[in-house]
């Protein structure tokens, strides 16, 4: 799925940007302070949710289309999640990442964490 693709996909769900930063863009759940990332590489277009939301990742991952990696993604822009020491000597942000194979994974994704938030 490409970034402009889950970009466009994010505002209809009515996922509202805060700030981009190099190739990491904030994202809020709708009519919530739950914040997201999404991470643009090349080719590779990544969701980052809260560390937090650990417990719930195998039931994302049941979505068809939805992709969980298995290590942490650190990035220091992603500046609402925890710390924790990876590589460096000082701490960096981090959480859990997932892509998407198309528009109907990621929309239920994105329902399903909403439900879970909303508890």
């Amino acid at each position: 799925m490409s970034s402009v693709d889950l970009t466009s996909i994010l505002k209809d769900l009515n996922c509202r940007s805060n700030f981009n930063i190099q190739n990491v863009t904030e994202y809020m759940l709708p009519h919530t302070k739950e914040a997201f990332y999404v991470h643009q590489q090349s080719q590779r277009t990544r969701l980052i949710i809260r560390p937090a939301f650990e417990i719930f990742s195998a039931e994302l991952c049941l979505i068809d289309g939805v992709h969980s990696e298995y290590e942490y993604y650190h990035n220091n822009q992603m500046t609402r999640f925890p710390k924790r020491q990876h590589k460096g000597v000082e701490p960096v942000h981090y959480g859990l990442a997932f892509s998407f194979d198309d528009a109907k994974a990621l929309s239920s994704f994105i329902e399903k964490l909403i439900s879970i938030v909303n508890g």
